[in-house]
Formats: C-alpha cells, structure tokens, sequence
C-alpha cells in the first residue's frame, strides 16, 4: 500500500464557500461526543427538561394528559429498577442480534464474497458502471463488506477494463455509502429502523406497529433510480475529469482482482440450490389460503401475518443456510467451531453499537414516561398546521434536516435514535405515516455519508484512491463525490415525491397517512 500523502494533500479543501462550510462541519464534528454519550447526554437532558415543564397539559386522542416529572424519587426508583429490562427489551437490539448470527457466518464462510466478484467478473465493460453500482447496493446485506471489498474491487476492474481506476473507486463509493437506502434486499438496517420507529410511533400510538418491510418497494425502486443517476456521473462526469486532471501515477500499486476457485464456485451455487429450496418451501406453506403463515383474514402480506413477524427470524435461516452449506462445500468451513467463529465475529463488529443502544434504550425510555414527545409533538404539530405547508414540504423538510445532521453525526441508528422521537411523533401528528417519516429519514441519512470525513471509513477511500493518485486527499474526494451527493439528494427526493404521489406503497401494508384511532 502507498505511504499516507503530505500533509499538503491531507489538507487539501475545495476553496471558496464550500471549503470554509466543510472546514466547519468538519471542526464541529470533531468536537462532538461519542454517539453513546451523546444519548447520555440526551437522557440527563430529559430528565432536566421533565421536572422544569412538569404539569404542563395537552390534549391527546385518547384523553388529557401532562408532561410528568422524571427527577422524582418515584420515577427515580422505577428508571433503576427497570434499567436491565428496559435495554433487553428495546427492540432493535434483539432484532439486529439475531439477524447479524446469520450473515456473519454467511460472510466468513465467504458465500457472500464469492457472489461478489461472480456478479463483477462476468460483467460486460459497457454494464461496468451500472452492475458495480448494483453490487455496492445489495452489499449493504453484509454489513460494511462494500467498504472493504466492492469499493476496492471497483478500481481493479475499472483498471482491467482500461477505464480509470479512481472512477470505479467512486462510483462504488456513491453506491456503497451514498445509495444506502436503497436496497433490493432486506437487510439489518431495516430491523434497526423499524425498531426506533415503532418505538417512536408508540409515544403517540401505544399499539401502532411497524413492519420491518415498511420500506422495502421504495428502497428497491430506489436502487434503480440510484444505479441510473450513478451511471449517468459517473461516466459522463467524473470519469472524463479524472481523465484530464488525474492521472494515473507511473508507479501505481495495482492489485489484481483475486479469481474465484473452483471450489468457491461450486460452493456458491450449492449455496444458492439450498436457498432456493427454502424459498420453494416458504412458498408451499404460505400458499394454502388457511396457512399458519397468514393472518386470520388470510392476508400474507399485513403485519398481522406471522409470516411477516418472522421476517427476522428468516434473514438468520437465509443467510445461515447459503453460508454453511457453502463453507462445508468449499472448505471455508471444517467443523462446527467454523460456524460458531463467523457468529462470534459479527458479534465483535457489534459491540460498540450494543453500547450506543444501551444508553439510546435508557433515554428512550425517560423521554417516553416524561410525555415530553408527545408534548413537542403535539405543540409542534399545531405550529406547522398553521403554516398549512402541504404533507410534500413538510417531508422534504425532513429529509434536509437529515441530510445537515448526517453531516456532523454519522451512525444511523444513533442518528434516527435522536430524530425519530421528535420526527415521527410531530409528523403523525400531521397526519404523516410512520413509515414515510422513516422513508424520508433513509433518503437524507444516505445521500451526504459520501461527502462526510468524518464517516468512518472515508479515510480508507482516500488510502484506496492513493495506490493509482498519490496526490488524492480529503479536499480530493470530497471534489469528486460532492456531485454524487447533491445529485442522488435531489433526484432521489424529487423521486420519493412521484412515488408518493402515484400512491405506490412503499412496503407491505405501509401507507403515507396517519388516522389516529378512535
């Protein structure tokens, strides 16, 4: 690997009014605490905000009700007694547990690697651009194995393919981070989603209930949309000024691209037979019109089925099955030892997002007793109805507030943490659907990861940039994925309006208007 650029390079910023923004954002980010402390934070904040607004009434669906105070010896005792239920009940954390059991051995088996670089290899040069970018989409299903395999992998084969090798690096870059949201898969961020949602729908709603697919047409009608604006920059854009002002250094370090084995291959379509199988099963037992899988009226597809209150359950059996059916094929995996290691690795990715919940559930839980969400809720709801802005702009203001705060705090699970409490509440109480509020949330959080340095791993694009142009540095990249970014935020946003307006579900039994119950 090339050595670290200058410090010149490492500094260099685009000039003018956007330098001295990003510098800022930069600096600001800097200063802020870890997610987990900043949900500590959070927590002590409503406790404090609790005992100044106590006593102060509103008019809810279902009756008057009061902000009540957290600092009292009551509420005291109740919040440490109930503190280690509090984090094993909240919801996201069983849900990403069990999900991550299955991919992590599906990913150290390598099934999910192998598919990776199947799909890349057999790619004609002209589809290069549009299939690395479906790549770097479905990659999300494994967590961060864009970061470190599609986005590396996207500037050998650009390379191999004469084309410039710094595209690919970008192109897989905007697929990876900027296209987030989008997906034609299910994948663990949607049960980290759902779960806050839920949580936060609750404040106003106690039995409303989120899907875990509530967004899933949408996100793969995006990953069309992302895939055709990606291919349009990046081959109309980027790579013709990359070929003018960036050459590729004499003494590039240029990695070949690791070739599939036989063995990897066999193992990968053994892998597949035994998915389909399960998918053939998971049909036939879902088809009878009386199946245990459906829901009393016989729907499959509400969130009364229990086929859809399983869906988490089966991403652990999907991901499982392929993946050790794979390994025992390839050789990946020897023993029962092979298996448990994948589950322990993924486990070991997770430690510090178990800590970020582990204060998000605390706070989570003194804001919903304190009523204090669904007083800014409500207060909120009747400020913006005098505004009478159409449910349109009121959206589109939630997605802008999500792309600035994406800016300075990365981790979207911290992120919707913070935001959904506020956010989902206000929004229902407007009339706007949960689940389009998560919708929203997904396009802003996704479209600025590529424009953020302080994003973990924009670094290590920079490094991958470095092997074929030394001179690449922060400015550098930031100068070639600002495009990506303002272009996915308004094509993507502009998108989500037609899709809305056309009345397209956005998931399974997910629509965009709030009733509250009688």
């Amino acid at each position: 690997m090339t050595s670290q650029p200058s410090s010149e390079s490492q500094g260099s910023m685009p000039s003018g009014i956007l330098g001295r923004f990003l510098d800022l954002v930069e600096k600001v980010g800097n200063k802020l605490p870890d997610p987990a402390f900043l949900f500590l934070i959070c927590l002590v904040l409503a406790w404090v905000f609790s005992a100044i607004f106590a006593g102060e009434t509103f008019e809810t669906a279902s009756g008057p009700a009061s902000v009540t105070n957290q600092l009292s010896g009551e509420a005291l005792v109740a919040f440490m007694t109930g503190m280690v239920g509090t984090f094993m009940n909240f919801f996201p954390v069983g849900v990403v547990l069990v999900a991550m059991l299955g991919f992590g051995v599906a990913e150290k088996s390598g099934f999910i690697n192998t598919g990776l670089k199947i799909m890349l290899m057999i790619t004609p040069k002209k589809l290069l651009t549009p299939m690395l970018t479906f790549v770097a989409i479905i990659s999300h299903t494994a967590v961060d194995a864009g970061y470190v395999l599609v986005i590396p992998i996207g500037g050998i084969l650009f390379y191999a393919a004469g084309r410039h090798p710094v595209a690919g690096l970008c192109a897989a870059f905007a697929g990876v981070s900027g296209g987030f949201s989008a997906n034609f898969m299910i994948s663990a961020i949607d049960a980290i989603l759902q779960g806050l949602t839920q949580g936060a729908a609750q404040i106003i709603d106690n039995d409303y209930e989120v899907s875990i697919l509530c967004n899933w047409y949408f996100a793969a009608a995006s990953g069309v949309v992302v895939i055709l604006l990606i291919w349009f920059l990046t081959d109309r854009i980027i790579e013709p000024r990359l070929q003018r002002q960036f050459p590729i250094d004499d003494d590039a370090e240029i990695i070949a691209m690791e070739k599939v084995e036989s063995r990897e291959l066999v193992g990968f379509v053994s892998g597949l037979v035994a998915t389909l199988a399960l998918v053939v099963a998971l049909v036939f037992f879902s088809l009878p019109a009386d199946s245990l899988l459906r829901a009393p009226d016989g729907q499959i597809g509400t969130i009364q089925a229990p086929l859809m209150r399983m869906i988490v359950p089966l991403l652990f059996v999907f991901a499982l099955l392929p993946g050790v059916v794979h390994g025992l094929v390839a050789g990946t995996i020897r023993s029962s030892k092979d298996i448990v290691d994948g589950m322990v690795e993924a486990m070991k990715g997770l430690g510090h997002y178990f800590v970020i919940m582990f204060f998000a559930a605390q706070f989570v839980y003194v804001f919903n007793q304190s009523n204090l969400g669904a007083w800014l809720a409500i207060s909120g709801a009747d400020t913006l109805k005098g505004f009478g802005l159409p449910a349109s702009v009121t959206i589109v203001g939630a997605i802008l507030l999500t792309a600035f705060v994406n800016l300075i705090l990365g981790s979207a699970s911290a992120k919707w943490g913070l935001l959904s409490v506020i956010l989902v509440p206000l929004l229902m109480q407007l009339g706007i659907a949960p689940e389009y509020a998560q919708a929203a949330y997904r396009v802003g959080d996704s479209t600025t990861n590529i424009i953020t340095p302080l994003m973990p791993y924009f670094p290590l694009v920079v490094v991958y940039c470095q092997r074929y142009y030394k001179k690449t540095g922060i400015g550098t990249l930031l100068s070639l994925m600002l495009p990506y970014s303002l272009v996915l935020l308004i094509g993507w946003t502009i998108f989500m309006l037609l899709y809305s307006m056309l009345g397209i579900p956005l998931g399974p039994d997910s629509g965009y208007e709030y009733v509250a119950p009688k």
